[in-house]
């Protein structure tokens, strides 16, 4: 049996492509596994933030392209990157054990505080307007690109700090970059951020997919991206969610900025398996206090 894995080509991608892979080498040492990775569109365009240019759906289309020809069996992705409506004839198909969702900062080498003059670079605007918060008066400025090229740049002194996730530097072993760990009533994670997602064709078995999936995961992943659908948010749009399990319970946080600027916080528990109805009655209470 030969299973073909697809992935972006960058360090960080290939990375989180090679845990499933040991997994499903654990699972059946027998099977033949190739990497076959690929630039996408999202990792082309780099001069324009990605509201501006698609969205999320540019870190995906060649990948989703690649299933449906099938030069691949499988892709893989950070679950956060992904849009929130998959192609029907694509599900995901495994969620990995959740690395840890914060987010953090990190200085240039060297440093060991904050330069307020330059800019601190962030990627989204979730993080954008929760760090503003933390920070008041501080300039935050787009920067795009994968993890080891935005390090180029702030090492470089574009910029006085950038924002990341955690679970990135950890997976690359860079976690001694970290200056500052948020915590995640700080900065509300990204919906899935530190999730692995796998996808495959409808139908595929993917029983070799055993050893990774995490019910954990899953759950609490359907909770917080039913609320960024319900709200219709995107990569950048100013919306997060954030879920942890509890017994039989997911007490599910989310973070939303209105029209006018207005951020609103709220937390909602329910049951572990109804997590999408959870998901979207955390956005309708949010946005009934947004109207009022």
């Amino acid at each position: 049996m030969k299973i073909r894995v697809g992935s972006r080509e960058s360090k960080l991608a290939v990375k989180q492509a090679q845990i499933v892979i040991d997994s499903i080498k654990k699972y059946n040492p027998d099977i033949e596994i190739q990497l076959v990775t690929m630039k996408t569109t999202g990792d082309k365009i780099l001069d324009q933030t990605l509201d501006k240019i698609g969205g999320k759906g540019l870190f995906v289309k060649e990948l989703d392209r690649a299933l449906l020809d099938g030069m691949v069996d499988i892709t893989v992705h950070s679950f956060k990157d992904m849009p929130m409506d998959i192609d029907d004839r694509l599900p995901i198909v495994a969620v990995s054990k959740r690395e840890d969702p914060r987010d953090v900062l990190v200085l240039p080498k060297g440093m060991n505080k904050i330069d307020f003059d330059r800019p601190i670079g962030c990627s989204s605007s979730r993080r954008k307007l929760q760090i503003e918060k933390i920070y008041p008066g501080c300039t935050v400025r787009p920067i795009r690109g994968n993890v080891l090229t935005r390090l180029e740049k702030l090492d470089r002194g574009e910029y006085s700090a950038i924002a990341l996730a955690y679970a990135g530097l950890k997976r690359l072993g860079l976690e001694e970059r970290i200056w500052r760990a948020f915590t995640t009533d700080e900065i509300v994670p990204a919906a899935c951020q530190g999730i692995i997602a796998v996808q495959a064709r409808k139908g595929f078995d993917v029983s070799f997919l055993e050893n990774f999936n995490d019910k954990d995961s899953w759950d609490v992943s359907v909770a917080e991206r039913s609320f960024i659908k319900a709200l219709n948010g995107g990569c950048s749009s100013p919306a997060a969610a954030y879920g942890v399990i509890r017994e039989d319970k997911i007490v599910l946080t989310g973070f939303y900025v209105d029209k006018n600027n207005r951020i609103y916080k709220m937390t909602k528990t329910g049951n572990r398996n109804q997590g999408e109805a959870l998901g979207y009655n955390l956005a309708m209470d949010m946005l009934k206090g947004a109207d009022t």
